[in-house]
């Protein structure tokens, strides 16, 4: 048989699979059925006929991705060393001794060179090929959820790099692979948003260039914990990826005193102390107080507060339970790292996200814990009497379905938080879907959340190498054919000479 007919049928035979994989991978968020939470009146619980319980798409509706943690140089064998030390070594070694060094040490010479240098090299160019991958893996899960979805805001919840303790340099390179390779089509948004006084405030979906732009949320990975935090890091995060303090207004109609959506985008990398840089602390915890303790916010406003940190809760709520870590004495005793808020300063946000009255409208939405995790947030209602006062005011619950939250907490008053799962391959390449809107019958906005998951990075892998192998023996498969018919061809004219 000839080899172009075994190459050309393995290639037939490897296509079907290549193609339904590629096609999942590609259209995973059809196949897994992933979509924003539809909008629903509260009414409709209670009816049940066809057309009383139809629903409609949510006219907010925000991609919500966490920890993309892009790594970089630091990870790889130093651009300014010698590739192959040893080898440098042993040329001067020679050089200055002559050939006679080798008499002596050639055996170790060699083991160094194979043990160390060759096989640094090649982790270092395996380090490389990781690096390149992963960019575009989460490229890809930007890109598919990006353009199933049809989200109108996105946001990145922090850590957006892998680690604050970069220098300038390594900064750049790694942003710049942010914004041309992983969030292509995303951009930061204007200053005249996010530097407005007070708030900018415009109608949704008014603005549909917001579809493009990505909401950047500091984390402990691109600023540092409050123990670490510079005046140089916060300027340098600043102007690549936009404020770490600011807050939106989008109105549901034009009509005067429509209910409004407010997004708070809070840094809380330094709300608790100690504090490196106590200024910036104040900055923070001043826009804190401002924005959510301000008074003014009428009950049809509704609030979405984008941070990086969880809220304090119990240990066993979610898989990170509380932690803190403080640098020396000598250094300040600074937060050298924490999983969550503390007790006090997630008191304060609850207590601004409710209002005075207690019947404000609220989510929290966060990354840092990687795992992801669904919290209710609930105190007693505003009259009702604390019956045992060594209780906490607030408590941390798993969070089930606003249904199932009401049922177990009827004389309490909450907050829903989702901590969304990272986009990293370790953990699935998770996407959020936010979905909020005007609930007419209840008088309130309401909020649902839906998590999409495309799978590890291994996957992404496997599918691509599999259609390059396919690929290549198909081309092979077609050469082959072509010297065949070439060779075919040659040996009949020769015969016919012949003859």
């Amino acid at each position: 048989m000839r080899l172009s007919g075994i190459l050309l049928g393995l290639f037939r035979l490897l296509v079907p699979f290549g193609l339904a994989a590629t096609f999942y991978i590609y259209l995973y968020p059809a196949f897994k059925q992933c979509s924003f939470p539809e909008a629903r009146n509260s009414s409709l619980n209670t009816h049940h006929d066809a057309a009383s319980t139809s629903s409609h798409k949510a006219p907010f509706r925000l991609l919500a991705l966490a920890d993309p943690q892009l790594e970089g140089d630091t990870s790889l064998p130093s651009s300014h060393s010698p590739a192959f030390p040893n080898l440098d070594r042993l040329l001067k070694d020679v050089e200055k001794d002559g050939l006679g060094v080798l008499s002596t040490s050639w055996r170790s010479r060699i083991e160094d060179l194979l043990h160390e240098d060759i096989l640094r090299t090649i982790k270092g160019y395996r380090k490389r090929l990781d690096l390149w991958g992963n960019d575009r893996y989460l490229a890809h899960i930007y890109r598919a959820m990006h353009w199933w979805s049809d989200p109108t805001h996105i946001v990145v919840l922090g850590d957006l790099l892998g680690s604050q303790w970069i220098d300038d340099e390594e900064f750049s390179s790694r942003t710049g692979r942010f914004w041309n390779t992983v969030f292509k089509t995303g951009h930061v948004v204007p200053r005249e948003i996010t530097d407005a006084n007070g708030y900018h405030a415009e109608v949704l979906g008014q603005d549909a260039t917001w579809k493009n732009r990505i909401i950047a949320v500091a984390g402990n990975h691109d600023i540092g914990y409050a123990g670490d935090i510079t005046l140089e890091r916060m300027p340098r995060f600043e102007d690549a990826y936009g404020r770490v303090n600011w807050e939106v207004r989008f109105a549901l109609n034009k009509l005067p005193a429509a209910p409004e959506l407010r997004l708070v985008i809070l840094n809380s990398m330094n709300l608790d102390g100690p504090a490196y840089e106590q200024d910036l602390q104040a900055e923070s915890r001043g826009f804190l107080d401002r924005h959510l303790h301000n008074g003014d916010v009428p009950p049809s406003t509704a609030t979405i507060l984008l941070t990086h940190i969880p809220l304090y809760k119990e240990e066993g709520v979610c898989v990170d339970g509380p932690f803190f870590d403080h640098f020396p004495e000598g250094n300040g005793r600074g937060i050298k790292e924490q999983n969550h808020l503390s007790s006090a300063t997630s008191e304060r946000i609850l207590e601004g996200l409710i209002g005075p009255g207690g019947n404000s409208s609220a989510i929290v939405l966060n990354g840092h814990d990687h795992e992801g995790c669904l919290v209710y947030h609930a105190r007693p209602k505003a009259g009702m009497e604390i019956i045992n006062e060594q209780t906490p005011t607030w408590a941390a619950y798993e969070y089930h379905s606003p249904e199932g939250a009401l049922a177990r907490h009827p004389s309490r008053t909450g907050v829903r938080e989702v901590t969304v799962r990272s986009m990293m391959g370790d953990f699935g390449g998770n996407a959020g879907l936010v979905s909020a809107w005007w609930d007419e019958t209840a008088g309130q906005w309401r909020f649902e959340y839906a998590d999409c998951l495309f799978g590890v990075q291994h996957i992404w892998w496997a599918v691509h190498v599999f259609d390059v192998v396919a690929a290549c023996i198909g081309l092979l498969g077609a050469l082959a054919w072509i010297i065949e018919s070439a060779s075919r061809r040659q040996t009949t004219d020769t015969r016919k000479k012949n003859v």
